[in-house]
């Protein structure tokens, strides 16, 4: 089934200058990039992207990690697009991720784990529309 979901190349690793070596990942994994976009959140944002995880401890440094520096913002489709980006994402935390995994490969720790992928299609649409008007994202 074609899906859609939303794909973070965060600060850490746009500061590595891995942008290109990511969306190659995806492209060669059959990911298409349906929109894109580089921004630099401000806090309000981020506080809102990541709302639902508002009550966690790890909400205010989550924050301003994603503040730091310019993100590249995508919305990847293809075949099962949700469960494949998070297998090619790797384990939240690169130290348990698998090898060739995009953590594995460019995180720096738990929280500066270089991409962020909708966990479920809800959520993606969700994700999504945060950041992309309709008219924003190409269907093929």
């Amino acid at each position: 089934m074609t899906e859609r979901t939303l794909s973070i190349i965060k600060p850490d690793a746009v500061a590595k200058g891995v942008i290109g070596k990511i969306i190659d990942c995806f492209a060669e994994n059959g990911l298409k990039i349906a929109a894109m976009k580089m921004i630099h959140m401000s806090k309000r944002e981020a506080e809102g992207f990541y709302a639902v995880h508002k009550e966690r401890p790890f909400f205010a440094s989550l924050t301003d990690f994603m503040i730091s520096g310019p993100a590249v913002i995508m919305v990847l489709s293809g075949e099962n697009a949700i469960s494949k980006n998070r297998e090619l994402m790797g384990a939240t935390n690169p130290a348990e991720a698998a090898e060739g995994t995009l953590r594995k490969r460019f995180a720096t720790d738990i929280e500066k784990n270089a991409v962020h992928g909708s966990d479920a299609p809800e959520t993606a649409r969700t994700e999504i529309s945060y950041f992309f008007p309709e008219l924003e994202i190409v269907n093929e």
